[in-house]
């Protein structure tokens, strides 16, 4: 039995004329366009002047929508999936149906388009030969304590999406953290593509500074550089609190037990000190 195709297509984040033909021909060909919001695709179809029947597809439904337009694709009709902007299941809707599709053998095709991360962080001016999406750091609590514990160990550059209002916080708690943190170059790109397009370059610490009693407003991408690699003899690791400092020795690879002498040792305490801190590490690398 003939069974239809699932586009994945890409669309504009700010820019209609960052639209591709071949986006323009896919939606114009299917019979379905699935979307997160029928009145934002609305207005990309209309700039075309394409016709053509929409669904709706966002977060609250995709459970059982998927299953609906699984079916339909079953019927060899061909669907576009489109999010507001960017490309769908990139910390938006899509990975539900997605999946669904490739267990029902069904063909899916990517309409490749613009992505507000990876324009972020092509003009980051950072080391991106090997980096990190992270979506969305955690509003609050444990959650973000440990995204922020992370991403001082991490050695790629990191990216991820921050709220307008909650941006200066977040930079605030990087700063906070480690004073190692505190000097990490960063770039906060906002408003990507778009008639405001800013990017701001500096330290964490200085981005705070520049941006702390300024209103800021739309998409905000941050890309913050990895850590410099520090050998454990070296000077460097009196910047890391203990908990840091036996984390970044276990990612080299030695196990909690000899994490915990080096760190007593370099930092003249007794090993049951060391140790009480280390609890906090779940997985003993012995």
């Amino acid at each position: 039995m003939t069974k239809g195709k699932l586009y994945i297509c890409g669309t504009p984040i700010g820019n209609l004329a960052d639209s591709s033909q071949r986006l323009i021909s896919t939606l114009k060909k299917v019979d379905l366009i699935a979307c997160e919001d029928t009145r934002r695709s609305q207005k990309l179809l209309n700039h075309f002047s394409i016709e053509k029947k929409m669904l709706s597809y966002h977060e609250h439904n995709e459970e059982t929508r998927s299953k609906e337009l699984i079916e339909y694709l079953q019927s060899a009709k061909d669907i576009a999936l489109l999010s507001d902007a960017g490309m769908p299941a990139i910390s938006d809707p899509g990975q539900i149906l997605i999946k669904a599709a490739v267990a029902a053998g069904i063909e899916v095709i990517p309409i490749p388009g613009p992505s507000a991360f990876l324009a972020a962080l092509v003009v980051s001016g950072l080391d991106i030969s090997a980096f990190v999406f992270r979506a969305f750091i955690p509003r609050s609590g444990k959650e973000r304590a440990e995204f922020i514990e992370e991403l001082s160990l991490e050695s790629k550059t990191t990216v991820f999406y921050e709220s307008p209002y909650r941006l200066k916080d977040t930079l605030k708690d990087l700063k906070e953290f480690s004073s190692e943190l505190a000097a990490r170059e960063a770039v906060v790109a906002r408003e990507l593509s778009k008639v405001h397009e800013e990017k701001y370059y500096g330290t964490t610490a200085e981005l705070y500074s520049r941006l702390k009693d300024q209103e800021i407003k739309g998409e905000i991408v941050l890309v913050i550089a990895g850590r410099q690699e520090i050998k454990e003899e070296s000077e460097g690791w009196e910047e890391l609190s203990v908990l840091e400092h036996l984390k970044l020795l276990m990612a080299s690879g030695i196990s909690k037990k000899e994490a915990i002498k080096k760190v007593a040792k370099l930092r003249d305490m007794q090993k049951s000190e060391v140790y009480k801190i280390a609890i906090a590490i779940s997985v003993d690398k012995d």
